[in-house]
């Protein structure tokens, strides 16, 4: 039996993750919910990984949740159906979003659903001529979740986001990357992982302690208020102020040479 998520590390320290179930679109189980959910606690604190890459095998990155164990588990009504979002979903969002590294998501094929949302937490999203979305909560049902309440309206604008969710309408690669669901589109659906790999593996030779709180900067700017956002660039400036990484830079900046980080 394969293993529903394949983690590889690469030598410049890029762990990809891949969902591996292509026969299944790579749908949600628990199994794989799991997988993911600790996987993803993990590299949080891993120091050896310098970025992340999410993927799917196959032909489609992640068709969503698997409604086939889901419909079981509603006829067999023992509630786990939806106790996924706490148990899951959740857990999975919070750590995609806080990753204190960037990540990139490879969106070869269709990204739908959870799917979907999980492709759009990422730092930047990665997609080629195949690659659409599909925001199907609606079509069974369902509100969002795995937070695209809280990403899409962030990427597309509040309007849009309630557009998108609300008539469950494929979003196509052109039109996605003119939204910004897709922030590099490829020439080709081969082109896609390797386009991914090469910008993950310039972010991993970057200044990731920055990075991290760059991140945390914008995810405080985004939807707090001006003193929260001069607090938290106070904080974020004061902690990348002590790192080796920043005293290099800069005195490879007076000395005309070019920095090398060490993510310290």
């Amino acid at each position: 039996m394969m293993d529903d998520l394949l983690v590889e590390r690469t030598e410049s320290g890029v762990a990809i993750l891949t969902l591996n179930r292509p026969d299944a679109l790579n749908s949600l189980t628990d199994a794989l919910k799991v997988a993911l959910r600790d996987t993803l606690q993990n590299l949080q604190t891993d120091a050896t990984v310098r970025a992340v890459v999410l993927t799917g095998a196959g032909r489609a990155f992640c068709g969503g949740q698997d409604l086939r164990e889901h419909a079981a588990s509603l006829e067999a009504g023992t509630g786990s159906s939806l106790s996924t979002v706490t148990e899951h979903y959740n857990p999975i969002t919070t750590s995609l979003a806080e990753m204190p590294k960037p990540v990139v998501a490879a969106v070869n094929g269709m990204a739908a659903g959870a799917g979907a949302s999980l492709a759009l937490l990422a730092d930047f999203r990665v997609g080629g001529p195949r690659t659409a979305f599909l925001m199907a909560f609606a079509n069974v049902g369902l509100a969002g979740d795995t937070g695209i309440s809280w990403s899409l309206p962030r990427i597309v604008g509040h309007a849009k986001a309630t557009e998108l969710l609300l008539l469950a309408e494929p979003v196509r690669a052109a039109d996605a990357f003119a939204l910004g669901m897709l922030t590099r589109l490829a020439e080709s659906d081969e082109d896609v992982l390797p386009t991914a790999l090469e910008l993950a593996d310039r972010l991993a030779a970057g200044p990731t302690v920055a990075y991290a709180q760059i991140k945390r900067e914008l995810a405080v700017g985004g939807s707090g208020s001006l003193a929260d956002a001069l607090a938290v660039e106070a904080e974020a400036q004061a902690t990348c102020g002590r790192t080796a990484d920043h005293q290099n830079a800069t005195a490879s900046f007076v000395n005309k040479q070019k920095p090398v980080y060490s993510g310290r």
